[in-house]
């Protein structure tokens, strides 16, 4: 079976760093259960093959195993935790970084335009669906070419493709078409998102944000909401808290100086938002950091 397989070559491949010598592809391999931790999802397909893992996002949970995958189609901060892993029987997970303009050039070489919009407003951020037989299958033949350097450079972006037009065309497609659209309500939320991730220390009013993205605060925020899980400032809050806290990994004992850096006026409103996030004080926090450098923000597959 597809997946018996697709075990085999993700244990067998998976490194470290969980990257491969084709571009966009990574390899999960986990083999115990950490807390859960921050991290940024990407735009990105994950694939469980064995395991299961739990992402929350806003009030949102997801949780996934064998046999299903998530999309991830905004760049979005997620807590995420591999469940039940251990090193008898780990955690395989594959992962496909979704980049718009290889989405765009698919639709366009189909004649695919945007589908009908929905009543409810722009797709989530995240969703997952179980995986049918021919995406699988796809994987499978991808991941087959890490044994094979000869073939590598000219059948992998040929499978990759394939891949994406399975989700494009599968349970997803919405999500997934959305993010190749230069004009969908999904692109224009995540020109929104980018601004804020770029700019998470400043000041902003949702009005701006709104003109930004092209719409009327009112449809601004309902759509962001929908998308994100999270209003604008709140979104802006867990991404400065993120930043610190990578932060005081490497400053442990800056507290005040990393609360400023990113966007905090107030020490004290600091501490108590980083330790209603982490549940710990900034400073203990850092100081455990500190000890355990591999506890690091990444993105999530």
């Amino acid at each position: 079976m597809p997946l018996d397989e697709l075990r085999t070559l993700l244990d067998r491949h998976a490194r470290p760093d969980w990257t491969t010598p084709v571009d966009g592809v990574l390899i999960s391999r986990v083999d115990r259960s950490d807390p859960p931790a921050p991290a940024t999802s990407g735009t990105v397909l994950a694939l469980i093959a064995q395991g299961s893992k739990r992402l929350m996002l806003g009030d949102r949970v997801f949780e996934y195993g064998p046999g299903q995958y998530l999309v991830a189609s905004v760049d979005l901060p997620v807590t995420g935790q591999f469940v039940g892993a251990t090193r008898e029987h780990p955690a395989l997970g594959f992962g496909l970084t979704l980049e718009p303009p290889a989405v765009a050039e698919l639709l366009l070489r189909a004649g695919t335009g945007p589908a009908p919009r929905a009543a409810g407003g722009p797709p989530s951020g995240i969703s997952v669906s179980r995986a049918p037989e021919a995406l699988l299958d796809a994987v499978v033949r991808l991941l087959r070419l890490l044994d094979e350097p000869r073939d590598r450079d000219v059948l992998a972006p040929l499978v990759k493709q394939e891949i994406l037009w399975r989700l494009i065309t599968g349970e997803q497609g919405r999500a997934v078409r959305q993010l190749g659209l230069a004009d969908s309500s999904l692109s224009h939320v995540s020109r929104a998102v980018r601004w804020i991730r770029d700019h998470y220390a400043e000041p902003f009013r949702v009005e701006d944000l709104a003109r930004l993205a092209g719409m009327s605060p009112s449809a601004f925020y309902r759509n962001f909401q929908a998308v994100t899980a999270m209003s604008p400032i709140r979104f802006q809050k867990q991404i400065r808290l993120q930043q610190a806290r990578l932060l005081l990994a490497t400053h442990p004992r800056d507290v005040t100086g990393v609360g400023h850096r990113v966007g905090y006026d107030s020490p004290s409103q600091f501490s108590r938002e980083y330790r209603r996030q982490f549940g710990a004080p900034p400073s203990e926090d850092a100081a455990r950091l500190h000890r355990d450098s591999g506890t690091a923000s990444r993105t999530s597959v």
